[in-house]
């Protein structure tokens, strides 16, 4: 017994150990976003989705399928961004599990440098819809919004 209590069951081990792997697992997916897509390895980026994925980008419009997110990154206002100093920065998440499928909402800011600073260039709240294939997990929806004070952004990044 500890601090008066007995022990989780080992089935009940098992499963929480299950929930914290999960967990982590959608951690990094969605850590390694920032990295990739400013290290310009846009196929990396892009193989983070389920095939049919779909990328929804305040601003810049929505891209179904990982050639579509590729391209996106792999077009002129990206490769300007990254090749003038960029950072994409993600927010822990705050996750909720249900089986094989899950939700997560972050906030992402996006840095740019300026002269010999940094700056945010956008802010923005996310929220990522993600599905268990085999032994991985994959992003099917990503809805990004801009921070711009509006009641859907709002909703979004709390979870509505």
């Amino acid at each position: 017994m500890q601090g008066g209590k007995a022990l989780s069951a080992p089935a009940d081990l098992t499963a929480r150990i299950a929930v914290l792997e999960d967990r982590e697992a959608i951690r990094g997916l969605i850590a390694s976003y920032g990295p990739l897509a400013d290290a310009g390895d846009c196929a990396g980026a892009a193989a983070l989705w389920t095939e049919d994925g779909v990328y929804e980008v305040g601003g810049f419009g929505s891209y179904t399928g990982r050639a579509a997110i590729q391209a996106l990154l792999e077009g002129e206002s990206h490769q300007s961004l990254i090749h003038g100093g960029a950072a994409h920065v993600l927010s822990p998440p705050v996750i909720d599990l249900d089986g094989d499928k899950a939700t997560a909402r972050t906030y992402s800011v996006v840095f740019r440098k300026s002269g010999d600073s940094w700056e945010a260039h956008r802010a923005s709240a996310n929220s990522w819809h993600l599905i268990r294939m085999g032994k991985e997990w994959k992003v099917a929806r990503r809805v990004n919004r801009l921070l711009d004070g509006s009641a859907d952004a709002r909703a979004l990044i709390g979870g509505q």
